[in-house]
């Protein structure tokens, strides 16, 4: 086992795919400046050529029109955008393009690219520049949508990506994660990374989360643990697309309690979606009413007060772990303060 930071696993990945398949193509608004994508692809210009790793114009859909046409054409294009939002501009071309080439030709063309997108809180944001918009990528059949929450799914995700998926991904990373170190080993044994996993096993709650919110549910496990004696199962999504349904409904049998955490919006996305599988395959498998772990419903304020409010932690996650377990919104056990989790998370860094 080694470790290694999110950003590092990035970074390597994407030295990985150029070096290993010379029509691998990386470029967006940001890729070869001085900061490079938060570093994850620093140097690569020079390494690689400029031909190969590009900046690029401030548009997006003309740009994914580019990777595309890359695409059909033989290549691997990476098209990095370093807040998801600006995604939303290129809509029509991977929604009406990337995503029904495949089935609109009968096979005969396919549509082998990377779309990386950076999600999450940092510091006063605002509402164009905080969000998390998985699901509405992950409604669109021809799309494969990732959300690694660990530097080994980083690795896995993406070489598997690069070198055998003939299909377009988005993989959403949440900026937070960049300096969280993970323990990684050269190759997974899983054939194909686009799955779940079972992070951490246990009796008495279900935990279905993706991206950051796994860590969140991690350290809202070892403390309900540390404190109440309670064991948490954790399940990490991680392909929304192609969720493991019978790890989810095995686990939900198990415990009869579950809580759904999301970087986003509970509403028709990731909290919908889990209870919709447990409604239509085991409608008698909860004990109590499944909870939610999300942002607010409102844009994001970009106010530090209120940021800190929109945003779910740790904290939340162990006080519905305590409802379902007591049967009480209003229960008697404590919670994480502010300054225990303080020393569980590190800074957003920046710039941007």
């Amino acid at each position: 086992m080694a470790t290694m930071t999110y950003r590092q696993a990035l970074a390597k990945a994407m030295r990985e795919a150029l070096r290993d398949n010379p029509k691998t193509v990386l470029y967006g608004l940001g890729v070869t400046d001085h900061t490079g994508i938060f570093g994850t692809t620093l140097g690569l210009e020079k390494e690689f050529g400029k031909e190969r790793v590009f900046d690029t114009p401030i548009s997006e859909d003309a740009m994914t029109g580019l990777g595309i046409g890359l695409a059909l054409s033989g290549y691997y294009p990476i098209h990095t955008h370093i807040r998801n939002d600006f995604m939303l501009l290129a809509m029509n071309q991977l929604v009406n393009s990337a995503a029904k080439y495949k089935y609109m030709y009968g096979g005969c063309f396919t549509v082998p690219m990377l779309v990386r997108g950076v999600i999450g809180r940092s510091w006063g944001q605002g509402a164009q520049h905080s969000q998390s918009l998985q699901s509405l990528f992950s409604h669109v059949p021809g799309l494969t949508v990732i959300m690694p929450s660990a530097a080994q799914s980083i690795m896995d995700c993406y070489r598997y990506a690069v070198n055998e998926y003939k299909s377009p991904v988005i993989s959403f990373e949440h900026r937070l994660q960049y300096d969280y170190s993970f323990e990684v080993k050269e190759r997974r044994d899983d054939q194909n990374p686009f799955t779940s996993y079972l992070i951490r096993k246990g009796s008495d709650v279900t935990i279905v989360a993706v991206s950051v919110m796994v860590q969140e549910a991690q350290r809202a496990a070892k403390y309900v643990k540390e404190k109440a004696g309670i064991e948490v199962e954790i399940i990490d999504i991680n392909c929304l697309t192609h969720p493991d349904v019978d790890m989810i409904l095995e686990s939900v049998k198990k415990t009869g309690k579950v809580i759904v955490a999301d970087t986003s919006w509970a509403s028709f996305g990731v909290c919908a979606e889990v209870a919709r599988i447990i409604a239509v395959n085991a409608p008698d498998s909860l004990k109590v009413p499944l909870k939610e772990i999300s942002m607010a419903k409102s844009p994001c304020p970009t106010t530090k007060a209120l940021e800190k409010h929109f945003y779910a932690d740790m904290g939340d996650i162990v006080d519905n772990i305590y409802q379902l377990c007591s049967g009480k919104e209003k229960h008697n056990q404590s919670l994480p303060d502010e300054e225990y989790k303080k020393t569980l998370y590190k800074e957003f860094k920046g710039p941007f």
